[in-house]
């Protein structure tokens, strides 16, 4: 792996993001409301040719540039390329909702674009400083962004408190990455992980930093005790925010996890297993559990998403190549799911009604036959049902276990994937066994429903034929 101080070719894909922002950002303030769909457009065309540089880099040697703090790998490329597919889909799914609510504005897409460019950048960071940069305007264009139906008191609480508790973890990060710091005497995680593998650094230093680090990433990931905000956050949002929010950080908090864990601090394995072997049970304890007791689907999306961040955790315990392999499908895997299961509150919403009650989906096979068979397919893929895609996620991270010996952590994995399948279930129930409280008919613009049934094909088809998209992250890391 080389290192160059000048090359500015692996950063070109964020350099034409950030060029395409401030160029929106002018040529927003030129537009009246009817023009404001030129925006949009501006907005998802900068998205595909960032993926199209993204693309082109692709096959190339993995490579360091501005004196090692950024890096150019394979991990990083797959995952900045479902970030931007996923963000594509989040705004493609957001247009008529934003419409309906009064939030069309340029605000809206250039605060989506920023969170990107601070996603990619954690991804592609081998350095804190830039690590924590992104981190930084990840979050802050999310505070925002949850906090822009201004008329809205449970929006502005659900504002305030991820804003209050965010600065309170990346406090804690930043802390941490200083006392690691401290103890290496180095900021890049390749020389991070030199010293930590040599012996060299105070070990209760160390420790002490990698417990504040845990302490951010897994706020990042909504993992348990840290997960307060999530079903806050994720209730209070206007649901096109909720959709933004709960599918592409989770891709950049997975890169995080991998960058500061194994590229950084691999030589004290023994350490942060304990502490995410906890984190990981927990979160699928209480995540699954309370799940149950949930009437509104937003909330109970948020629960899964808690216990779904458990089971990512438990690829990462392995602590070989092929868990770190099985965390990242399962890191992909998520997103699309959740981004379907958001998509459909989204198409039942509209102008004056959120469709997030349970109640709300009683009856959708006599309303549409073909939404509540999507419908279905997402509850099944989450609940691990074959053969969707959920199902090879879920026994991916549970092989790695029994592969490296975590038989009791693998078979509660099995045994809260059981309790968790209630509450998916209990949807498809209500789906073709209750009937609907209403019999007006489902309408969506064609964008909306091309993006719903290419999502839902997208979980089925993936899942007869899931080796593609296994061996791409088996590559990614080293696993083949």
């Amino acid at each position: 792996m080389t290192a160059q101080t000048y090359n500015f070719l692996p950063a070109l894909p964020e350099m034409f993001m950030l060029g395409m922002i401030c160029l929106i950002l002018v040529i927003d303030l030129f537009l009246s409301e009817r023009s404001r769909v030129v925006t949009y457009l501006l907005s998802q065309a900068t998205l595909v040719g960032t993926f199209a540089l993204t693309l082109s880099l692709y096959g190339t040697q993995p490579e360091q540039t501005f004196n090692g703090m950024f890096i150019n790998d394979l991990m990083g490329l797959l995952l900045k390329l479902a970030t931007l597919i996923a963000t594509f889909m989040v705004l493609a799914y957001s247009r008529s909702y934003l419409r309906e609510h009064q939030m069309f504005s340029g605000e809206f897409f250039v605060l989506g674009l920023a969170a990107v460019l601070g996603m990619m950048v954690m991804i592609s960071a081998h350095h804190f400083v830039p690590l924590y940069l992104g981190l930084e305007l990840l979050s802050l264009s999310l505070y925002a962004m949850v906090a822009m139906q201004r008329d809205s008191v449970a929006a502005s609480e659900a504002a305030m408190k991820y804003f209050v508790l965010g600065a309170m973890a990346s406090a804690m990060l930043l802390y941490g990455m200083s006392m690691i710091y401290g103890a290496t005497a180095s900021l890049n995680l390749g020389d991070i992980n030199i010293a930590v593998q040599s012996g060299r650094p105070d070990d209760l230093v160390l420790v002490f930093g990698l417990v504040f680090v845990m302490v951010g990433v897994a706020f990042k990931l909504g993992a348990v005790p840290f997960h307060m905000w999530v079903p806050d956050v994720y209730h209070g949002a206007p649901t096109a925010v909720t959709l933004f929010v709960s599918s592409a950080p989770k891709i950049a908090a997975f890169a995080m996890l991998m960058r500061l864990l194994v590229d950084g601090l691999s030589g004290i394995y023994a350490q942060w297993h304990d502490i995410l072997v906890v984190l990981a049970f927990l979160s699928m304890a209480i995540g699954n559990i309370v799940a149950i007791a949930q009437s509104n689907i937003k909330r109970m999306l948020a629960y899964s998403g808690i216990s779904h961040m458990g089971f990512l955790m438990l690829g990462v315990i392995a602590g070989n190549s092929g868990g770190y392999a099985s965390a990242m499908y399962y890191a992909l895997v998520y997103v699309l799911m959740g981004l379907g299961g958001f998509g459909m509150v989204i198409l039942l919403s509209r102008a004056g009604f959120e469709a997030e009650r349970l109640d709300d989906f009683k009856g959708l096979n006599e309303r549409s036959p073909w939404y509540a068979a999507l419908m279905l397919f997402f509850m099944f893929s989450m609940a691990g049902v074959p053969p969707f895609l959920g199902f090879w996620a879920k026994l991916g991270v549970i092989q790695s276990l029994v592969a490296t010996g975590h038989m009791p952590l693998a078979v509660a994995a099995v045994l809260f994937s059981v309790i968790g399948a209630f509450y998916y279930l209990r949807i498809v129930k209500l789906i073709y066994f209750d009937k609907p409280q209403t019999g007006e008919p489902i309408r969506a613009s064609g964008e909306l429903r091309l993006v719903l049934g290419v999502n839902g094909m997208a979980v089925l088809l993936l899942g007869i034929f899931p080796e593609t998209v296994i061996a791409l992250c088996k590559a990614a890391m080293g696993a083949v």
